[in-house]
């Protein structure tokens, strides 16, 4: 995590973020403390990581989620040479997508 982010109020937003209960709480949350466009591209970018540990190519995460290049390499970087903050959720999606298929 680069440290020109860490500071009193992302700390209190973090401690905030990790407080919340359940799904309905987040939605809650994130829907006064976001615009609904921050929230999409958050996702967005969630789901490009996700394709990309799955070893999907550019066109095709292209086609499945709208995003740009620039945002797929971005990710893309992040997965490779960034803090494992996307790696480090990649069980919860796998999980996740595991329950879908059943």
């Amino acid at each position: 995590m680069a440290a020109s982010i860490h500071d009193h109020l992302t700390d209190q937003l973090f401690k905030v973020i990790l407080s919340l209960k359940d799904q309905e709480q987040c939605y809650k949350f994130f829907e006064d403390i976001c615009t609904i466009s921050e929230l999409k591209a958050m996702a967005q970018r969630l789901e490009v990581a996700r394709m990309l540990d799955e070893g999907c190519i550019y066109e095709t995460i292209v086609e499945k989620t709208g995003a740009s290049t620039a945002t797929i390499s971005r990710v893309k970087r992040c997965l490779v040479y960034g803090a494992d903050g996307y790696n480090s959720v990649m069980g919860v999606l796998k999980e996740e997508k595991k329950q879908d298929v059943k």
